[in-house]
């Protein structure tokens, strides 16, 4: 019940984040603004939560984990509620920082605190279920905010995630049990450890991979429309399907990782990203080669996230927080830049290059990922063992790779 409790929160900060993509024309047209300038408000939390998650990480980093979770999303439900009753563009931008901070925080203190409270073989799936709001926010929340901008306006949506965020706090504050704040560890140390060669390398992975699935899912409608044909509620089909394809990627990440270690499941998943992306355009022609293809795409490129999460904590298990903040941050680095270089592509080779492209960059985040696990595993990293591995870093705990 924690883990699911947790994973609300999740779901409220990714509604957040995206929510904005489904109202864009009801922004537009009561605050005046251009399509575009209504478009840099997802920019723009990505940006912010890609600073603030490391710095924030710091600053916080003994604070008690409960107290941390429920502050975090009382900033996020109070830059909901701003955007709600935002009289202009500039204070819908404020909100929009606001709740990116709540977010920023909120995250990667989840991901910590299931780790702390699930046993070593069930951690896997636990970083999953947390991850597992994301993805159904993907899937249910932004659809819904869509639907319901219609009936409720913009301003209500917000409200009404707002309200989601309010209650899943005090949840938190009555379900989840107190988790004591980390050792506390230096700045020399905290930059040692994001400069660790085990580490840098998954969070150019990361970066490599956000940018990649994220330029393609932008432009996807687009896409969709140029190879498939499909528009209207077709279209949104279709996107369903690849948000259950993520739902279900992002179990079976769990799950394998828990039986079978971080490595493999890493290296399948993200060729699986490579194949999925680079024959997009081509096993899309017909409504019936979509659907597979979403499916699959959907499929690996969220079952990363379990075991990249998990072999992060395992190599470093006492700045766990503040490596999970980085590698959050560069998730939403990938975000912010995805936009521009989706364009790109789109200005010089037009739609049906997104996925081949795409593809490409991933092959070369699936190039590092290969070689720097083969590396640390080599040299005897925390993170090469199989189950029932003692970490040298925690020797009372076994860690389930």
């Amino acid at each position: 019940m924690r883990n699911h409790l947790l994973a609300t929160g999740t779901f409220a900060a990714g509604t957040s984040a995206q929510v904005i993509a489904g109202v864009l024309p009801e922004v537009s047209a009561e605050l005046h603004v251009s399509v575009t300038a209504t478009g840099q408000l997802l920019t723009a939390f990505a940006l912010t939560y890609a600073v603030a998650s490391p710095l924030l990480a710091a600053a916080t980093g003994r604070w008690e984990r409960r107290r941390l979770l429920v502050v975090a999303m009382a900033v996020m439900a109070v830059g909901n509620a701003l955007a709600a009753i935002a009289p202009n563009y500039v204070t819908l931008f404020i909100a929009r920082i606001v709740t990116a901070l709540g977010a920023a925080v909120y995250t990667p203190t989840a991901t910590t605190v299931v780790t702390e409270l699930n046993p070593p073989e069930r951690r896997a799936r636990a970083i999953a279920t947390v991850f597992g709001g994301l993805t159904m926010a993907l899937v249910v929340g932004i659809p819904l905010g869509s639907l319901l901008a219609e009936p409720l306006g913009y301003r209500g949506v917000f409200a009404l995630v707002a309200g989601l965020i309010a209650i899943a706090a005090v949840s938190v504050r009555l379900v989840v049990p107190s988790v004591a704040a980390p050792p506390a560890v230096g700045l020399r140390e905290r930059l040692r450890v994001v400069a660790d060669r085990r580490v840098l390398p998954l969070l150019v992975v990361t970066l490599l991979v956000s940018i990649a699935g994220v330029s393609v899912y932008t432009y996807l409608t687009e896409l969709l429309n140029d190879v498939t044909g499909v528009s209207g509620w077709m279209i949104s089909l279709l996107l369903f399907v690849y948000g259950l394809g993520g739902v279900l990627g992002n179990i079976a990440g769990g799950r394998v990782t828990d039986r079978l270690g971080t490595r493999g499941p890493l290296i399948v998943s993200l060729a699986g990203c490579v194949v999925t992306m680079a024959v997009l355009p081509f096993a899309a022609t017909g409504v019936a080669g979509a659907v597979v293809i979403l499916l699959l795409w959907g499929m690996s490129v969220w079952s990363i996230n379990p075991p990249m999460q998990h072999r992060l904590v395992d190599i470093a298990p006492t700045t766990a927080g503040l490596v999970l903040a980085v590698n959050a941050a560069a998730i939403y680095l990938g975000i912010g830049l995805s936009g521009v270089a989706g364009g790109l592509v789109i200005e010089f080779s037009g739609t049906r290059a997104l996925g081949p492209v795409a593809a490409a960059v991933a092959a070369v985040a699936l190039v590092v990922l290969v070689v720097a696990t083969q590396r640390s595993e080599s040299a005897g990293s925390t993170t090469q063992s199989g189950p029932g591995y003692t970490s040298p870093s925690c020797p009372s705990e076994n860690r389930t790779r």
